[in-house]
């Protein structure tokens, strides 16, 4: 601890000295003490810094072996292929396809089931109401011209959207300004069927539609089914299937295809046949595969930076530490093991080798691995996703080696270690700090009081030469 002095030039010149730089200048030397403390901390700190970035790299490269080692992830994904886009399209293959070729035959597309009007004018009064059902279901009845229904065709069409009877109503203009009442069934194909009351089907309420302006009107408008509900029907591979839509989810399991037409131009014309080809996603498993790589060499690269010194010389913060060994032996042991006796039982059958600069690193043969997936793909799927096998071993050990402190990771140890080392740090910096400000409290107290008595003696000397001048008639500014 260095001295402190006072400096206040002559005793008796009245000026004192600065307590506040005099208090600063015994502060620092008291808060020296904390130096080595501080010193450690910054060094701590500078290692959280340094692990959880590896820790962050080791998380990014879990994610990325996580999307292949999962059974509904990237190794799961297919693609799918229609020989006629006009006649089928493809829409989507989910995890749960099955690679393989399928052929199609469109024998009729679905359809919704229409009705409409006669065109009538759109101001005129109407009477009666409507009565219908779909499908097989109960019989519905809508009257115009009640309390809550306008005497119109957009009242009626109005009234029957109000009371949700699985119908869409709705009203046409023509180019002469009539309209017509169109009512369209929400479900699709045969089942639901509009079908219109009258005195045939349901003569306890027929359907009594009238025109109170044009009275020459025809009978209920007019309104008549105009569009059957069809299913679509189909083969696909030789069995006939169904379906009230023509988007298409259960022929071909985890596939939806979308029916466009039967690719004919007549009656008398045979549908042709569709190939459609299910597929492994071989492309984004190559991506996946490519992104795991790059990881896995900015992770290695990353531990090798911590073996060195920065640019100004000086160890990184990881340097000589038991933590960076241990992530870096980790990884090198498990991206090299082999497992069982398959063709492909290690990523050095897909492509995946030491890298020429032998820091780690390792690089990708795209041929090789695309090779691998078109003509070992089920092994290629065991070695990312058996319980023996590369995927679930390079899993644990980097479970081993992050930041998953329930698996007792390493970074995740260090980091409490360092936590544990840092609050005790800390405590004896804020002990000292609070020591400090007790001790600036008081010495700036008892600096101000010794700081206000230098001060008064040039008073207090003046006050002693009058008492003496008072007693002895001396006075020394005139006698010298």
């Amino acid at each position: 601890m260095g001295a402190v002095g006072l400096n206040f030039g002559s005793p008796t010149s009245g000026q004192g000295f600065d307590v506040t730089s005099t208090v600063n200048q015994i502060v620092t030397n008291l808060q020296s003490v904390e130096k080595p403390w501080k010193d450690q901390l910054t060094a701590l700190q500078s290692k959280d810094t340094a692990l959880s970035s590896l820790g962050t790299l080791l998380s990014t490269l879990t994610s990325d072996l996580q999307a292949l080692t999962d059974f509904n992830g990237t190794m799961a994904y297919k693609t799918g292929s229609s020989s006629n886009t006009d006649v089928l399209h493809l829409s989507s293959a989910s995890a749960n396809a099955v690679a393989g070729t399928h052929t199609v035959i469109v024998q009729n597309l679905a359809q919704v089931s229409t009705a409409a009007t006669d065109p009538i004018r759109a101001t005129d009064v109407l009477a009666g109401g409507i009565t219908f059902k779909i499908g097989n279901g109960e019989w519905k009845t809508v009257n115009v011209g009640d309390a809550s229904t306008e005497a119109t065709i957009a009242g009626l069409s109005a009234a029957i959207n109000n009371a949700n009877l699985g119908v869409t109503a709705s009203v046409l203009t023509n180019a002469d300004g009539t309209a017509r009442l169109s009512l369209v069934s929400k479900t699709d194909g045969s089942a639901g069927q509009i079908t219109i009351a009258n005195s045939a089907n349901n003569p306890t309420s027929p359907t009594n539609l009238s025109d109170k302006t044009t009275a020459s009107q025809s009978a209920n408008l007019g309104l008549a089914v105009i569009q059957g509900g069809i299913d679509a029907t189909m083969k696909v591979d030789g069995v006939t299937v169904t379906s009230a839509s023509n988007t298409v989810a259960n022929a071909i399991p985890g596939v939806t295809f979308q029916l466009l037409s039967t690719g004919i131009s007549d009656t008398n014309s045979t549908p042709p046949s569709i190939q459609v080809v299910i597929d492994n996603d071989i492309s984004s498993i190559e991506t996946a595969v490519s992104k795991f790589v790059s990881d896995y060499n900015a992770a290695i690269k990353a531990i090798n930076t911590q073996e060195g010194k920065d640019s100004l010389g000086k160890p990184e913060p990881l340097f000589g530490t038991g933590v960076a060994a241990q992530i870096q032996e980790g990884l090198l042991t498990a991206i090299g093991r082999s497992f069982g006796s398959n063709t492909i039982n290690s990523l050095i059958a897909l492509g995946i080798k030491a890298s020429a600069a032998a820091d780690g690193t390792v690089t990708l043969d795209a041929d090789k691995l695309t090779s691998a997936l078109n003509g070992s793909f089920d092994q290629v799927v065991s070695l990312f996703q058996d319980s023996d096998s590369f995927g679930s071993a390079f899993m644990t050990t980097l479970d081993g080696l992050g930041t998953n402190s329930a698996s007792g990771g390493a970074i995740a140890l260090a980091l409490k270690e360092n936590s544990s080392q840092e609050s005790t740090l800390n405590a004896n910096v804020d002990r000292q700090e609070a020591v400090i400000a007790a001790q600036k409290t008081r010495l700036t107290n008892e600096l101000n009081l010794a700081n206000q008595i230098l001060q008064a003696i040039p008073q207090q000397i003046e006050q002693v030469n009058e008492m003496y001048s008072a007693i002895t008639g001396y006075n020394r500014n005139q006698n010298g």
